[in-house]
């Protein structure tokens, strides 16, 4: 099972991950994960945090030379902005927080939980999913995350062109849109409002057969949605057409099938193609060998710089709610962190599916049950 904890405050010293089954032979791309964390912090709306903090990740345990060994792998981010406990108490809870439910259930004060729950944790998230990232990369498989809308305004992809991802100030793939949303932000910054919006991540190359149909908490498509469900400020998680879905009939939803009798011996679908992928690349809770799709929806950040209704805590007379420092939008932030998230389940459904302690002996796993679907194809209908 490959899994993972993460530990620290937003305040503390530092931020640490555990990884555990993470499979040896892997070399370590800091490059890379150190990349992903830099995408994170980017984006137009971030505060002003994300000047003070420049995060490298920390390997502590787990490798040997650069390469993993198969041992639990230890990941740390230093906290340059580290002042936890000269922090004030916050006086009146902020609606749509952590800061009331959770001092209540912890008996605490409002310090004690909000540091915990704060997003600064999903810095840790995007390095353990770029880990993740290499064993993918090993396999051919790519995952890409981008804003598709932001502030109500649509940007839908107008190609996957990684570059123009890049370019963005937004994260998007659709440049045209670029100003409206930026003007949007400026527009929320001087209202002293924040901006939510959707973030679309797609899985290129999965092979057929990961996750399961046989119980309910081996779906693929439960994992995912469990995974990204649980990034703060995301309030709900959709495959393929999702919502949309329901809004059709089913001859508008269901994928047709076709075979391609002339396709290599490598192909991972088999010589199977889909004119369609409204189901997102998962049937059943399996993978189908289409592309993945995984949509979220971001809340706007709940902390106001104009500061919303609440209650003194200790005199339970009205309050405008406590002001901690956030950003105006991190739409753009939210796509690298549920890209990173998904890459993670995806390499964990990789690591149950083809059982193995190395790389070496998941890419045979790999190489031998695709011959053994292949064989079952052609030999169909000949068996007793």
């Amino acid at each position: 099972m490959l899994r993972y904890l993460t530990a620290g405050e937003s305040h503390g010293p530092a931020l640490t991950a555990i990884v555990e089954g993470f499979p040896s032979g892997i070399t370590i791309d800091r490059e890379l994960i150190d990349g992903e964390l830099k995408r994170r912090q980017g984006g137009y709306g971030r505060g002003k945090r994300q000047t003070l903090e420049t995060d490298r990740v920390i390997i502590d345990s787990g490798t040997y030379h650069g390469v993993t060994t198969g041992a639990p792998i230890t990941l740390r981010l230093v906290n340059n902005d580290a002042k936890l406990e000269r922090l004030q108490e916050p006086a009146s809870p902020r609606g749509g927080h952590i800061d009331l439910a959770g001092s209540i259930n912890y008996q605490t004060g409002i310090r004690q939980v909000l540091e915990r729950a704060s997003a600064r944790e999903t810095a840790l998230r995007v390095a353990v999913g770029a880990l993740a990232k290499l064993l993918l990369r090993e396999l051919g498989i790519d995952v890409i995350g981008y804003v598709r809308e932001l502030g109500g305004i649509a940007a839908p992809p107008l190609s996957f062109d990684l570059p123009v991802r890049d370019a963005s100030p937004v994260y998007t793939l659709n440049p045209g849109a670029d100003p409206a949303i930026v003007a949007a932000i400026d527009a929320a910054k001087a209202a002293g409002d924040t901006l939510g919006g959707i973030v679309e991540t797609i899985v290129t190359g999965c092979p057929i057969g990961l996750g399961s149909h046989a119980q309910w908490d081996r779906k693929l498509d439960a994992r995912l949605a469990l995974a990204v469900m649980s990034i703060q400020a995301i309030k709900g998680v959709e495959i393929g057409l999702g919502i949309e879905a329901a809004r059709r009939p089913g001859s508008q939803v269901m994928d047709p099938i076709a075979h391609e009798a002339d396709h290599p011996v490598s192909d991972r679908r088999f010589g199977f193609r889909r004119p369609t992928n409204n189901a997102g690349g998962i049937e059943g809770g399996t993978s189908n060998g289409e592309p993945i799709v995984v949509r979220a929806s971001k809340k706007p950040i709940s902390t106001l710089a104009a500061r919303g209704p609440s209650v003194n805590m200790a005199t339970k007379s009205p309050q405008p709610a406590a002001y901690e420092r956030s950003d105006v939008c991190a739409v753009p932030a939210a796509s690298v962190i549920v890209e990173n998230v998904v890459a993670f389940e995806i390499a964990a459904a990789i690591v149950e599916k083809y059982v193995g302690t190395s790389l070496a002996a998941i890419k045979a796993a790999h190489a031998a049950l695709h011959d053994l679907a292949r064989t079952h194809l052609e030999t169909w209908g000949t068996a007793p």
